[in-house]
């Protein structure tokens, strides 16, 4: 009985453990009305992450940065592009936001690790995901980008 109720006990705690793991590894993130209010009031810079093909198709959260995530000098470029775009900061709060938040998370994570502390995840997307309904869908304000 006592192995049982310690087996159970350490299930429990690999559990805890794996949970708080996967918590330390997902960074912050951001519905996609409050990352347009923040970006809106200048407390945040937006990033869309996509490439230019699905920017063209859908438009580009208003005041967005485009920075397309498969750079031509691969992360190193793309993590250079957004410290450039900063200027240098790599405290100032950015959101990244892709279609459904997929990649968002890849790409919070490649920033956290090359130093950037405030990089939040706008998981709902662009076109939604179980996060939320997304950028389009909520009505947020979208900028066409014919020349991208």
């Amino acid at each position: 009985m006592f192995v049982q109720r310690l087996s159970v006990a350490a299930a429990a705690a690999l559990m805890l453990l794996s949970i708080n793991a996967c918590s330390r590894d997902s960074g912050p993130t951001l519905a996609a009305p409050d990352a347009y209010a923040q970006a809106q009031s200048g407390t945040l810079t937006l990033i869309d992450i996509r490439r230019p093909d699905e920017w063209r198709q859908t438009g580009v959260a208003k005041d967005a940065l485009r920075i397309n995530m498969a750079h031509p000098q691969g992360v190193s470029g793309f993590v250079q592009q957004v410290a450039a775009e900063l200027g240098g900061d790599k405290n100032a709060p950015i959101g990244l936001i892709c279609r459904t938040g997929n990649r968002t998370t890849q790409m919070q994570r490649v920033l956290r690790e090359a130093g950037f502390t405030q990089v939040y995840n706008i998981k709902e997307g662009m076109a939604g995901s179980g996060a939320g309904p997304g950028w389009i869908a909520r009505g947020l304000p979208v900028e066409p980008c014919t020349h991208c």
